[in-house]
């Protein structure tokens, strides 16, 4: 494996005392608290500095009362999305969100009523399932048709037969959570082709969109048609990038003016779209070339920890097959060769190897045989992880 120069991200950060809930609970996720956290999806990353330096100095003023949004704020958008990822919006398009799965949950409540229908295709992020259910809304399944290399793509045959007519949403993990997929532009154009035909609004999550590998691209799912724009909204965030999920600096793109007229005026009445105080000069500061520099580098160093990882497992553990990622910081294991029930691999990575992943089963059933590793770590806490994993097996 290629040696990555870069140290900065070599830094083993303590998180004892700071309410982590990658910490704090898992005693009450896995009945102990005595496990390596390798579960919750953020990183060991220290936040750069120049976005704690331009939190910092605002902080230096002495009054933190009501305050207007930046000028400045909706131009480093526009910009970042434009230089990242080719798509030229517009910053009346724009607002604030406070969260993704929360801004999913909002759009679940305006756009889908009691007895309408959202489709997920899992395995996929469990909110996505979660939040229709809790909200009163039936979830319809279509599950995503697994290739040879154990990733996956969208089975559009099926999509076909359980679309039905009250079918009002499909949420779209773009880049997909957890096997970090970069959908293809046919791909996206298809879909959209597909939910434009029958009124089906897209909810495009791409949280993950700035972390894409390997020289690959992400595409936005708006931007591939005008269809694909005219049927979407789309969720992004600076938050898994520059490790900022605590500032919760989400933002909404909707292209459509009356989908977005709808949406935007129920933000604005329950004052939703208002951030607090650091999210945008936490998103301004991100969203630099500075900030651009230090993703370029934090990127290769999880280039790194995926070789890494894939070479420990091909020497030491041939019963698991990491599936690598097109994006993220978030590797799907495929354990299925360790011939083990669910209730078995969870409780060789939780009880024997002392290890905290997520059980693959909570993305779907489709998701059983697998754990869901973060690995936007330290490679020394990589090495004991899997160290621990191979003594064990």
């Amino acid at each position: 494996m290629k040696q990555n120069q870069t140290c900065e991200f070599d830094r083993i950060i303590d998180r004892r005392g700071s309410d982590a809930i990658a910490l704090e609970r898992l005693e009450e996720n896995f009945g102990t608290t005595d496990l390596m956290p390798f579960w919750i999806a953020d990183t060991g990353f220290a936040t750069p500095e120049f976005i704690t330096d331009a939190m910092r100095r605002r902080l230096e003023h002495p009054i933190f009362g009501y305050t207007a949004e930046s000028p400045a704020y909706r131009p480093c958008l526009t910009d970042w999305v434009a230089k990242r990822h080719g798509w030229h919006i517009e910053p009346e398009w724009i607002t604030y969100i406070p969260g993704i799965v929360k801004g999913i949950g909002m759009a679940i409540n305006v756009f889908v009523k009691p007895g309408e229908k959202v489709i997920i295709q899992p395995p996929v992020y469990h909110p996505f399932r979660l939040v229709p259910e809790a909200n009163g809304r039936e979830v319809v399944a279509n599950p995503l048709r697994e290739l040879p290399d154990g990733s996956y793509e969208i089975d559009f045959d099926n999509l076909t037969q359980v679309a039905d007519s009250d079918c009002r949403m499909l949420i779209l993990c773009n880049p997909h959570n957890p096997a970090g997929i970069l959908w293809p532009r046919e791909t996206l154009e298809r879909l959209a082709d597909f939910c434009a035909e029958r009124d089906i609004i897209v909810i495009s999550d791409e949280i993950h969109c700035d972390m894409a590998l390997w020289g690959k691209k992400h595409i936005p799912f708006a931007s591939v048609s005008e269809r694909a724009a005219n049927c979407s909204i789309t969720f992004q965030a600076p938050s898994k990038t520059f490790n900022i999920a605590g500032i919760v600096s989400s933002f909404s793109i909707v292209p459509n003016p009356e989908l977005r007229k709808r949406f935007y005026s129920w933000l604005e009445a329950n004052e939703l779209n208002e951030p607090h105080l650091l999210a945008p000069i936490a998103t301004m500061a991100a969203y630099t070339d500075e900030g651009n520099e230090w993703r370029k580098r934090m990127l290769s160093y999880i280039e790194d920890n995926i070789r890494f990882v894939e070479e420990f497992c091909r020497d030491n553990l041939p019963g698991i097959r990491p599936v690598r990622p097109d994006a993220s910081f978030l590797i799907w294991l495929d354990c299925r060769a360790l011939g083990l029930n669910q209730t078995e691999l969870v409780d060789l990575f939780v009880n024997k190897a002392k290890l905290a992943l997520n059980d693959g089963s909570m993305f779907g059933k489709q998701g059983e045989g697998h754990m869901r590793f973060n690995i936007g770590f330290p490679r020394a806490m990589l090495l004991e992880a899997l160290t621990r994993l191979s003594q064990v097996l």
